[in-house]
């Protein structure tokens, strides 16, 4: 599965671009739009962007639970050398140590995660400030092609910005795609 992002002009557009690609076969939980309108989204009926796209709470979460390990670990291991209740500690109270400091540094980066944008979305963000749409499509191996061809044919105000082979691994890089003869042609390079 790849993730093809658009950009398109107005909400409107959305809407079409909308309907058009569940003609093809693409449904509400694979088409996901992110505006600056959020209630026009609503108001039209698109299928929004959810918080797991728009902020970067996976990502922050994941790297505030490696520190916390880190943290936790270090902390057991103080707790084993130094000994200060005794040289009989049960060995849970270690684990809970490492626990406790892996699930604080996850809800900390969570925390962190919540206040700052998606950084896939980074690239697109003077497009969403302008009042343009994002549309990540989450194309199946087989529905790819038709994807693309509906998109150039019915929609040629929506520009192709990028194909991600993964929209689920928050650490790969989105890059903007410039305009070239493949992309124009309706095919998708391998990343």
């Amino acid at each position: 599965m790849k993730c093809l992002y658009y950009t398109a002009p107005t909400l409107d557009s959305a809407r079409h671009i909308s309907d058009d690609l569940h003609a093809v076969g693409v449904q509400d939980f694979f088409l996901h739009v992110i505006a600056k309108d959020e209630a026009g989204l609503e108001q039209r009926h698109i299928p929004a962007g959810n918080y797991l796209e728009t902020l970067d709470l996976v990502r922050a979460g994941l790297i505030g639970s490696a520190i916390g390990l880190g943290a936790g670990l270090i902390g057991a291991a103080l707790l084993k050398l130094f000994a200060p209740f005794g040289p009989n500690v049960p060995n849970i109270v270690y684990f809970a140590t490492v626990a406790v400091a892996t699930l604080f540094g996850a809800w900390e980066g969570g925390l962190a995660g919540i206040a700052s944008e998606n950084r896939k979305l980074a690239k697109f963000h003077d497009d969403l400030a302008a009042g343009r749409c994002l549309i990540l499509i989450y194309a199946l191996q087989e529905q790819e092609a038709a994807v693309v061809r509906t998109m150039r044919v019915r929609h040629p105000e929506a520009q192709l910005a990028a194909i991600e082979r993964h929209f689920i691994n928050p650490f790969s890089p989105v890059r903007r795609r410039a305009e070239s003869p493949l992309l124009e042609a309706g095919l998708t390079p391998e990343d």
